[in-house]
């Protein structure tokens, strides 16, 4: 039998790293941060390798740590970064045979909200206001709701407790 991978998906914000560290203790199982692997491996910080090698640089570290997390033979649970689903076709693992993709889906007032004192610390919207950030979160959302909507399942987090979130997610996996 293959390996099961689960993988959650969603905008910054969306809890991904939470729901990461809470599905790991309840399946006994590895959890991996895609950028925090990505950190690891490249000694900084993402911020200082969008500012000093870039985004495209960025997003092909990001392809190649995904890739071979997927060619590794283990079980494990993977936060994606927020755009990872978009770019070189990183998409098409979201539905493979042995990944149990869950989109953690958000409106843009939740993510706003959610965003809007820890922006210093994310590359993508550290130096905007709150108006323009909001307008990134919305064009963001919409660019990128294709590739997000290529999971196999959907939780909507919008005014939901975190009890209910979990029992939502507990639901997909048994």
């Amino acid at each position: 039998m293959a390996a099961e991978r689960i993988f959650l998906i969603g905008m910054m914000g969306s809890g991904k790293s939470h729901w990461l560290k809470q599905m790991a203790k309840w399946n006994k199982s590895v959890g991996y941060d895609l950028d925090a692997l990505i950190e690891m491996n490249e000694e900084k910080t993402i911020a200082e390798i969008f500012n000093e090698d870039g985004e495209v640089y960025f997003r092909k570290l990001e392809h190649q740590i995904l890739e071979k997390l997927i060619n590794n033979q283990e079980s494990f649970i993977l936060s994606l970064g927020g755009g990872t689903p978009c770019y070189s076709n990183n998409h098409e693992f979201l539905k493979s045979s042995n990944v149990i993709s869950i989109y953690l889906k958000a409106s843009v007032e939740t993510l706003y909200d959610r965003l809007l004192y820890s922006n210093s610390e994310r590359p993508l919207i550290a130096n905007k206001n709150p108006e323009e950030m909001k307008e990134f979160i919305a064009k963001s959302l919409f660019d990128r709701s294709y590739y997000y909507n290529q999971a196999k399942y959907k939780v909507s987090i919008d005014e939901r407790t975190k009890d209910e979130t979990a029992e939502d997610i507990l639901e997909i996996l048994t």
